[in-house]
């Protein structure tokens, strides 16, 4: 009866109004609707993603635990261990319960870092007190002989480090033969002779692991480093051929190539006259820390990665770089030569 006193424009105006207060509250309802569900997908969403990171912070812990494991008790040889890298991976293969042959020519230095471990207490596994074996890996016939000493200390061998290193400074031109020699005799063929003493006895066994601690320099040529990039690029060439050949009688192979480390590499370099180089370079002074290196070592080994660069991203790009566009590389080394001869001819 209202509807019908009033006049059509009004009647019009009223139906609006309810129309409107009607769409105003369904649209009320709607928006706590959206927003109750906003909130239950932003909750799910937060679950999801706590659950996630807590999977895989598990996994990573799973995996650290499973890659302990696998070194416990394995007997590990580390040459060169009386310094730098080798000093460091010592510390961490002694750390997670590894039998440590230690080898270096300084019996001395070899005993003071064999107490330093047998004294640490922070490892939570059951660590063993290492052995050392005094060589020079320059002498081949005494490689030889020290590989007998080695396998007496353990039995076996379940993982080999050839670290040890000698590096080299000067120009090709001003470089006699016998200095490539001398790098070449404790680079290539010392931990050459070693390996193939000791690899018998890990076919017989079907079981072991060959490390070469190479270089950025086993895969590009840096100038003024000719004796030791060549060394470096035989290692990766004869490691690369032992990982197939060895392949079918379970033993692995792992070559891992860090860039500048922080050790006493260059001071000890051997320079284009035999004499000893005596520089720090700026590039090694600011090179990574050894221990840090040496816990990337640890993780390869454990996981017994074929070949790794370790590296930051210049050198990881000149690998690619070399492979990619040659020419280019070529240049850029010819122009590191120049302004590096300069100063040397000032």
């Amino acid at each position: 009866m209202e509807n019908c006193c009033l006049h059509p424009r009004q009647w019009r105006g009223r139906r609006m109004h309810r129309i409107t207060a009607d769409w105003s509250r369904s649209l009320g309802k709607s928006s706590l609707t959206v927003r109750a569900m906003d909130c239950v997908t932003s909750t799910a969403v937060l679950s999801l993603l706590l659950g996630c990171v807590g999977v895989f912070s598990l996994f990573k812990l799973l995996r650290c635990l499973r890659m302990k494991a696998r070194l416990q008790d394995a007997v590990v040889v580390i040459t060169g261990a009386t310094s730098g890298l080798g000093r460091e991976c010592a510390k961490v293969f002694h750390a997670v319960g590894a039998k440590l042959v230690l080898c270096g020519r300084n019996r001395e230095a070899l005993g003071q870092l064999a107490k330093e471990l047998a004294a640490s207490r922070a490892s939570e596994v059951q660590t063993h007190t290492p052995r050392m074996v005094t060589f020079d890996l320059a002498d081949t016939g005494a490689t030889v002989a020290a590989a007998a000493e080695i396998l007496q200390c353990f039995g076996h061998v379940d993982v080999l480090i050839n670290n040890a290193g000698v590096s080299y400074r000067g120009t090709i031109l001003d470089t006699p033969v016998d200095v490539d020699r001398r790098v070449m005799e404790t680079n290539y063929f010392g931990p050459v002779a070693l390996t193939k003493a000791l690899l018998p006895s890990m076919v017989q066994r079907r079981r072991g692991h060959v490390v070469a601690i190479s270089s950025v320099q086993g895969k590009i040529s840096v100038p003024f480093r000719s004796a030791y990039a060549a060394s470096k690029h035989a290692t990766q060439a004869f490691c690369d051929c032992l990982r197939a050949e060895l392949e079918q009688h379970g033993v692995a192979v792992t070559v891992l190539s860090p860039g500048y480390i922080r050790t006493n590499l260059s001071l000890n370099a051997i320079a284009a006259d035999g004499s000893r180089y005596g520089v720090m370079d700026e590039t090694t002074a600011q090179g990574r820390v050894p221990a840090d290196v040496a816990r990337d070592v640890l993780a390869a080994v454990a996981k017994k990665k074929e070949d790794v660069v370790l590296a930051s991203l210049a050198p990881s790009l000149a690998i690619y770089l070399r492979t990619l566009a040659p020419a280019l590389f070529f240049r850029l080394m010819a122009s590191r030569a120049r302004k590096e001869q300069k100063p040397k001819d000032s």
